[in-house]
């Protein structure tokens, strides 16, 4: 009986051994076959096309040019004031007007100014009579050269003065210096003004003047005369030509750059001075460039490539295959959504403008240009 128990366990241990390795079996089974099929899968997603978007390289004429931002300002400008204090007695202009040179446009009350002035004339009258006197009677050997010179030297003196106070009752008359356009009116009849209190602003709109800077290295490409064209974000579609006016005779040590001026046509007076503006100075000569869409580029250290689209054969339903060769791409300068292409693409070429993140050497691709990237040399914001 001892015997026959270890051999009656045999049965169910062999069973449970048995039934264990059928388990066993069934699961790395079944994991291989899933990795079988997971294998088969992934490949024929690799080979399966991947769609990108896609342009045609093409050569267009290429002008270069500088571009900067600067500040506009008037030829000439100045905050009007009265060099005298005084009440304002008379404002002779309107906020926003055009005025000639010398127009008055306010004074202040004289007082007794003018009285003075005619004091002082008679004064000088006097005088120039009686030396015109004197003179007959010097002729007539009854005074001495004595009295003449006083004679000069008393007329003289009474016509300084007569200029003093004539300057003084000028000092309390606003005048326009130069024609342009005048701001807004700072004062009012009635009111005190001290010396040099400014009444109003004058600005000359026409032509007007735009401050940029340039780097160093542009300075071989300017020179006095050359066009210039400005736009502004007031009138977006709209753009301002001139010529360079003058170029600043030094560069500025910490930045390595110099000022420019130039002078544009504002006979419509929509420019005004402190705006802002982007300046563009066009040099040289046109020339053929291939350009892309800087965005079809994809930028690297180790150097800048783009997708190129190349014919890989035939399917068997007889349509063509389209794979992507990477290639290594040398730019040039960029112009509003556009990069010239100096080497590395010919005109022609299919290039991939979309899903290039997806690509490698070889890929298949399908093409759907359903969407494409913006490839405007000048562009514009939406106004909205």
């Amino acid at each position: 009986m001892d015997t026959a128990k270890p051999r009656a366990m045999i049965k169910p241990i062999l069973i449970m051994l048995i039934a264990v390795i059928v388990v066993l079996g069934l699961v790395f089974g079944w994991q291989r076959i899933g990795a079988s099929f997971g294998k088969k899968f992934m490949d024929a997603a690799a080979h399966a096309p991947q769609t990108v978007s896609t342009i045609e390289a093409a050569a267009s004429d290429w002008q270069p040019f500088i571009q900067s931002t600067g500040t506009l300002r008037a030829v000439r400008g100045a905050d009007l004031s009265a060099q005298a204090s005084g009440v304002v007695d008379e404002i002779a202009f309107e906020s926003g007007n055009d005025v000639a040179a010398g127009k008055v446009l306010l004074r202040l009350k004289p007082n007794d100014d003018y009285a003075k002035l005619q004091q002082l004339q008679a004064a000088a009258e006097l005088a120039e009579q009686t030396y015109k006197r004197d003179q007959e009677q010097f002729a007539a050997q009854a005074i001495s050269q004595a009295n003449i010179d006083t004679d000069v030297s008393t007329l003289k003196s009474a016509r300084a003065q007569v200029s003093a106070q004539q300057a003084l009752i000028e000092e309390k008359i606003v005048k326009a210096p130069f024609a342009g356009r005048l701001g807004i009116r700072q004062v009012d009849i009635g009111q005190y003004l001290t010396a040099g209190t400014a009444v109003v602003t004058l600005q000359a709109l026409d032509p007007i003047l735009v401050d940029f800077y340039v780097p160093q290295q542009a300075l071989a490409q300017l020179k006095i005369g050359q066009p210039a064209a400005a736009t502004v974000d007031t009138y977006p579609q709209q753009t301002f030509e001139g010529t360079i006016e003058s170029i600043n005779s030094k560069v500025d040590s910490s930045s390595r750059n110099v000022q420019v001026r130039a002078a544009l046509h504002n006979a419509e007076r929509r420019l005004v001075p402190g705006m802002f503006a982007n300046v563009r100075i066009q040099f040289g000569e046109k020339n053929a460039q291939i350009t892309l869409p800087q965005t079809v580029v994809t930028y690297n250290p180790f150097g800048d490539t783009v997708f190129v689209v190349e014919k890989n054969g035939v399917d068997d339903k007889g349509n063509a295959r389209l794979a992507v060769q990477q290639r290594f791409v040398k730019l040039g300068e960029t112009r509003g959504d556009q990069v010239a292409v100096l080497s590395g693409v010919k005109a022609g070429e299919t290039i991939v403008s979309g899903g290039q993140m997806k690509l490698r050497n070889g890929t298949e691709v399908a093409i759907n240009n359903a969407v494409v990237p913006p490839n405007n040399p000048n562009p514009n914001p939406p106004n909205e």
